[in-house]
């Protein structure tokens, strides 16, 4: 299973469209997409949740990642119980669902977090503010740091952001097919033509580090 999580506005939705889809048509596993239960909650209910109403949105969202893995190869989860955790810490001062949203982080064989270089765009009642973007992923990572659960930032824009998510989950994806595939390839190749990688911080896992070191790529 791969889990995107992260902040409001940073591309979760459609990082995991494109991935689950470039991951079906170059490999041949089956791979699907578990949509995001909160949009779906508020669409139906013309409104935010309430705090008592967070556990069974996060219930849900992890009964539909289960299900679908027992059909399918690959499970890209647009979002997991985590996410609903780390909002009712934020909004509501209430880390009642930390040890369940831990729990099934723990069954994800690779986590991806979305970055913050995105301009926030606004989505109805599924979206706050750019101003609670920073407390959320710092939150987070947090969360992930604190029980041990290891995860890979993916920023850039358009396609490259796509191609960090690749080179991500290449590790799993090589260990579930037989041969190499046309993505593999080309993920090798791109590697092979690229400088070594030259960590600036050994520690630092701030946003605002990973905003100059993108700025600074682009």
């Amino acid at each position: 299973m791969i889990a995107i999580v992260g902040a409001e506005s940073t591309g979760k939705s459609t990082l995991a469209v494109a991935l689950a889809a470039r991951i079906a048509a170059q490999t041949g596993l089956r791979c699907t997409v578990v949509g995001e239960v909160l949009r779906e909650w508020c669409d139906q209910a013309g409104r935010t949740p309430r705090p008592e109403e967070q556990r069974g949105i996060a219930q849900e969202q992890l009964l539909r990642v289960r299900a679908a893995s027992r059909e399918h190869d690959i499970v890209v989860a647009d979002t997991m119980p985590l996410m609903v955790a780390v909002y009712s810490r934020c909004l509501f001062q209430d880390d009642e669902l930390v040890p369940m949203a831990i729990a099934a982080q723990s069954e994800v064989a690779i986590t991806l977090l979305t970055a913050l270089d995105l301009p926030w765009v606004a989505d109805g009642l599924q979206r706050d503010g750019a101003h609670v973007r920073e407390p959320v992923d710092s939150a987070v990572r947090q969360l992930l740091a604190e029980h041990g659960l290891a995860w890979s930032v993916i920023g850039g824009q358009g396609a490259a952001r796509l191609d960090q998510a690749l080179a991500a989950v290449a590790p799993l994806l090589a260990a579930m097919t037989p041969t190499r595939t046309g993505l593999f390839t080309g993920l090798a190749a791109r590697d092979a033509g690229s400088p070594a990688w030259r960590w600036v911080c050994d520690t630092c896992d701030q946003p605002d580090c990973e905003h100059q070191l993108l700025n600074a790529t682009r």
